[in-house]
């Protein structure tokens, strides 16, 4: 009878460490993880022409018109450099109005 106790106290045990585990995987590596992708997902999703982007390549340049999942930007003074490219490449932004601030 103490044997089969004991084998059970190994188990729940074994069974409450698992699950502590989880947790703390999740609070460490998931949940963050989707917080960062829906704070990127307002941020794309608050783009509007005129703003001033940063892209993945550390390109700076200014957003001159936008479909559901492209957008022109144009770099540098030259007003001849438009580059189409897809939303997910911009990494930051600065709204029109605060450009100046």
């Amino acid at each position: 009878m103490d044997a089969a106790a004991a084998g059970g106290t190994g188990l729940g045990f074994t069974l409450i460490w698992l699950v502590v585990m989880v947790a703390i995987m999740y609070f460490l590596m998931i949940r963050p993880q989707a917080k960062e992708k829906k704070r990127t997902q307002a941020m794309l999703n608050s783009l509007e022409v005129g703003d001033s982007v940063v892209t993945t390549g550390g390109f700076y340049g200014v957003i001159i018109d936008m479909t559901d999942e492209d957008v022109i930007v144009e770099f540098g003074n030259n007003k001849n450099c438009r580059i189409p490219m897809r939303k997910q490449a911009i990494v930051e932004v600065e709204k029109a109005g605060q450009a100046g601030e």
